[in-house]
């Protein structure tokens, strides 16, 4: 103990050290941790806000000067590469008079991951010849989100679109009224599927979920979540996949409506005559005239943040209380822990903050004129930590700031319906990009390629160096950002063995000109 107090410990050392504080720290000062290890109000409100990382860089960035060549390209977009959507089923067989019965999956996660679960659920229930009824969505536990599918998704159109193909209904018929969400939780049921693998095959589902379908009428498979696997499937199935995720998932009307109406003021704020709120930004943005905006999805909370293990500037405070939300969640199981944050950040595996993210940006060419749309939840810092993002881009707008407290209404308090929302403005803007990857960023980046609209992928493995060299002058920093993302705007990638077909639809869902 006595020489890990005076700093001669190793990393290693010095991680347990840090675990055994977080455990003891709690029990003796209560006063502090509050009831069963919270940090009380007190200690945060003690938070020194996080200052700016990269200065030099932040005070060059806040005078630099773009040429209208960078801006031109910047914000042209994508030619065509080649590939059109092929979602075609007209060379399928007809759908079968009579199904094997009913399935029904359960979906965690939030909305992008149960998207990609609703996908996946349509071609089991193809596989097995069943009738499928709509997906049950589970309560996030972390945004603590009660939303069902009808109140995310159009579910008469996502009837409607998949007729030919599959069978679907929207609650099992009476006879089957007993198969609930509760019954399967009250105890162990012969009709519940527990056992199917992440990625399982065709071929699995055939021999194990099949024969239960066969006997009872009815299966329930739960958890749902990543079971169907992306190789080694009949390309009817995988068009199928293809036909759910991007023409049969329509939002209910109030999100497309309100999404629309906030993607209509990004391009002509003069359009909001009657708000407010934009009345002071409108002189602004009308000289930048071009009518065109950039989503940037800030994914950055306080789960990625504490998963991550990077240091992220907000002092002693902020590493204390990450290091106890990784404990209290994962037990402190998380693989990136073991590394020192330069050694993650040198291999592009933090995150990258609001501050570097708008350094990101003001390096590929986009100026203080921007029409910049935070798509998020909510930033782990608040507005300190965003402030360095909104002097770079003082045009920055999001959910809040465009609409009305009346207009959110339906929406407010709801994540999977702001994250909805979000989904239909970023799938038209003219460019999209997110700060690190995770769901939303696979969801849209392979949707945006079907479509043929331009994403930038930030190269992580080039900035986390980058932002490590605290010598480097701007002019060096910007030109190693615009040639390390000029194949990262939208080009077309050929998806992989073990890819997700939902990130990379070339070629399972689309066909060569």
């Amino acid at each position: 103990m006595k020489q890990l107090l005076h700093g001669h410990q190793s990393h290693s050392q010095r991680t347990a050290f840090a675990g055994l504080l977080v455990i003891l720290l709690p029990i003796f000062f209560p006063r502090v941790f509050g009831p069963l290890g919270r940090a009380s109000p007190s200690l945060f409100s003690e938070w020194i806000a996080p200052k700016p990382r990269h200065l030099p860089l932040l005070k060059a960035a806040l005078n630099r000067h773009i040429l209208s060549r960078q801006q031109s390209e910047l914000w042209s977009p994508l030619p065509h590469q080649g590939w059109r959507p092929c979602t075609d089923h007209s060379t399928l067989p007809s759908l079968p008079k009579k199904s094997d019965g009913y399935i029904q999956v359960f979906l965690d996660g939030g909305l992008n991951q149960q998207r990609m679960g609703i996908c996946d659920a349509v071609a089991v229930a193809k596989i097995l010849n069943a009738t499928l009824v709509i997906p049950h969505l589970e309560v996030n536990p972390v945004w603590q989100d009660s939303s069902s599918f009808v109140d995310i998704f159009d579910v008469d159109h996502f009837i409607d679109v998949l007729r030919e193909e599959i069978s679907i209904v929207k609650e099992p018929p009476s006879e089957y009224s007993w198969s609930t969400r509760e019954y399967y939780a009250t105890g162990i049921r012969a009709t519940r599927i527990k056992t199917a693998p992440v990625h399982a095959s065709a071929h699995w589902y055939l021999e194990n979920v099949l024969p239960v379908l066969q006997s009872y009428g009815i299966v329930a498979i739960a958890p749902f979540s990543h079971r169907l696997a992306f190789d080694k499937l009949p390309t009817n199935i995988q068009r199928l996949r293809c036909k759910v995720n991007f023409e049969a998932l329509a939002f209910v009307p109030h999100i497309k409506s309100l999404g629309d109406t906030l993607v209509n003021r990004l391009r002509d704020p003069s359009a909001a005559s009657g708000t407010e709120f934009l009345k002071e930004r409108r002189g602004d943005a009308e000289k930048e005239g071009s009518g065109k905006f950039v989503v940037l999805h800030l994914r950055f909370d306080k789960d990625m943040a504490a998963h991550s293990a990077c240091d992220f500037g907000g002092g002693k405070a902020e590493k204390l209380a990450l290091a106890k939300y990784r404990q209290v969640l994962w037990q402190g199981r998380v693989l990136n822990s073991q590394f020192s944050d330069e050694e993650l950040r040198s291999q592009g595996r933090c995150p990258l903050t609001p501050e570097e993210i708008g350094l990101l940006l003001a390096a590929l060419g986009f100026s203080n004129n921007t029409r910049l749309y935070l798509a998020s939840h909510k930033v782990y810092g608040g507005e300190a930590r965003i402030s360095t993002l909104k002097q770079l881009f003082p045009m920055m707008e999001d959910k809040k700031s465009l609409a009305s407290a009346e207009e959110l209404a339906e929406v407010e308090g709801k994540a999977s319906l702001l994250a909805a929302v979000d989904y239909h403005v970023s799938l038209q803007s003219d460019i999209f990009i997110s700060a690190s990857p995770g769901n939303m960023h696979n969801a849209l980046v392979g949707h945006r390629a079907y479509l043929n609209l331009k994403t930038i992928r930030p190269n992580m493995v080039l900035l986390g160096p980058l932002f490590l060299n605290k010598s480097m002058e701007w002019p060096e920093f910007q030109l190693a950002v615009v040639n390390g993302h000029k194949s990262r705007q939208g080009q077309i990638r050929l998806r992989k063995e073990k890819q997700s077909i939902y990130t990379y639809p070339v070629p399972d869902c689309m066909c060569q000109l």
